[in-house]
């Protein structure tokens, strides 16, 4: 895959765990199914503990009963019961073109799945995402949702 410069340079600004997640996003991007919109996505999550938690897109002809990259990481996580919480969850996109996408924030559904698992863990967890060649990170799932459904 092809990265700008600029995306390269940052990588080496982010602390080791950042760089291990990121690093994460990018190889769950080999496991996208995204023959209709040709747009792969991967999420990583890194738990507290160390381990990994990895998604990726999925679609489907039966539109919209695909998956995004981020709900896919974070149901998984919930499915396998992980007792460890999640302390950041990084999201990267890839174009048709095979370089990296210009946008890549997450629908407001994920976004609503994010601050869910947030909530359940009673801490926020850090969001890498990245677009247009840089590498943005917010302090939680709620910077990124303000008026998010609460429970």
């Amino acid at each position: 895959m092809n990265f700008s410069k600029t995306f390269e340079n940052q990588l080496d600004t982010l602390s080791p765990d950042e760089q291990k997640v990121l690093k994460a996003a990018l190889k769950a991007v080999e496991h996208s199914y995204a023959p209709y919109s040709s747009y792969k996505v991967g999420a990583a999550l890194l738990l507290q503990n160390g381990d990994l938690v990895q998604g990726s897109n999925q679609e489907n002809v039966a539109y919209p009963s695909g998956l995004c990259a981020e709900r896919t990481a974070l149901f998984s996580y919930g499915a396998a019961g992980k007792p460890s919480p999640i302390s950041y969850l990084a999201i990267v996109g890839i174009d048709k073109n095979n370089q990296q996408a210009d946008t890549c924030s997450p629908c407001g559904a994920c976004r609503q799945v994010m601050m869910e698992y947030e909530n359940l863990q009673e801490k926020p967890y850090k969001v890498i995402f990245c677009f247009e060649g840089n590498i943005e990170i917010a302090d939680s799932s709620a910077s990124l949702l303000p008026f998010a459904f609460h429970f």
